[in-house]
C-alpha cells in the first residue's frame, strides 16, 4: 500500500477566544486524497480547528491561534498571499453566505477572478459545479436569477459550487448537509467520494453515520481536545482506545 502525503501536519495547535480556550494541544495530520472526518458534540472545537487550517482567524476579533499548521509542508502562518492559500483552501460554513449576485455569478466569480474570460469555458465550469453540488437540475434554466432568492438548502448547495469553482486542494465542509434534505444529501456524499481523486477533503459533522459513509479516517473532538483519531470502520467496529469516544459513537 502506497503511503500517502500529508496534506496538513497540525503540532500542538491551541485556539483561544479573548483568553478563553476553544482548543487545546491539538496535534494531527491530514493526508492527500482522503476524507478526514472530525466528528463530536457541539463547542468541542471543530469549527474552530477549521478556521485556523486557512487563517480565518484573522476575520474573528478575539480568537487567538498557537501552535504550527503546516499546509503541504509550509508553515501557513508565514505564507504572504493568503488570498491564494484560501484559494487552495475551500470552505463551507453551515449558514451559507450569498453573494448579491445571479447563480450564475456566484459560480464564475472566483474562475473570473483567476482569468478564466472565455464564456464557454465559464459555461463549462458553472455547469460542472453546479452538478457536483446537486443543484443544476433545479437551476439549470435560470442562471440569471438571484442567488439569495434560493432557499436555504438551495443556497448552502450553491456555496458548495461556489468552493468547488476555485478548483481547491482541499475542501473542508462544515455541516454541509444540516439544510440539506436527504435524497439530496445522499447525491452530494456521492460526488464527495468521487472528488477525493481529486483533492482532500476535511468533513466535520455532528452525524456519526455520515462520517462512517464518507470518511477514511475519523477524529473525535470533545471539550477543545482531540481524544482519538482512527480509522473509520476500525473506530465505528469498536476498535478504539477511549470509552469516551465508544460512548459517543
Amino acid at each position: 500500500m502506497v503511503e500517502q502525503k500529508e496534506k496538513f501536519a497540525v503540532q500542538n495547535l491551541s485556539i483561544a477566544y479573548n483568553g478563553t480556550p476553544a482548543i487545546s494541544d491539538v496535534s494531527l495530520d491530514v493526508r492527500e486524497n482522503e476524507i478526514f472526518g472530525i466528528i463530536g458534540p457541539a463547542n468541542a472545537g471543530k469549527t474552530s480547528f477549521l478556521k485556523a487550517l486557512n487563517r480565518m482567524d484573522e476575520f474573528s476579533p478575539g480568537m487567538s491561534v498557537s501552535g504550527e499548521i503546516q499546509f503541504n509542508g509550509r508553515d501557513v502562518r508565514k505564507i504572504r498571499n493568503i488570498y491564494a492559500l484560501r484559494q487552495r483552501i475551500g470552505v463551507v460554513f453551515p449558514l451559507p453566505v450569498g453573494l448579491p449576485l445571479s447563480i450564475y455569478d456566484n459560480v464564475a466569480l472566483a474562475p473570473r477572478l483567476a482569468g478564466v474570460r472565455q464564456k464557454g469555458e465559464l459555461d463549462a465550469i458553472v455547469e460542472r459545479c453546479l452538478r457536483r453540488a446537486a443543484l443544476w437540475d433545479e437551476v439549470g434554466e435560470r442562471l440569471d436569477s438571484l442567488g439569495s432568492l434560493l432557499s436555504g438548502g438551495q443556497q448552502q448547495r450553491l456555496t458548495s459550487a461556489r468552493a468547488l469553482s476555485q478548483e481547491p486542494e482541499v475542501l473542508m465542509l462544515d455541516e454541509f448537509s444540516i439544510a440539506v434534505d436527504p435524497v439530496t444529501t445522499m447525491r452530494i456524499e456521492d460526488v464527495l467520494k468521487e472528488l477525493k481523486s481529486e483533492m482532500t477533503i476535511i468533513l466535520v459533522t455532528n452525524r456519526v453515520q455520515q462520517a462512517r459513509r464518507l470518511a477514511d479516517r475519523t477524529a473525535f473532538f470533545l471539550g477543545g481536545a482531540c481524544v482519538e483519531i482512527g480509522e473509520t470502520e476500525a473506530m465505528f467496529e469498536g476498535q478504539v482506545k477511549s470509552q469516551l469516544t465508544r460512548d459517543y459513537i
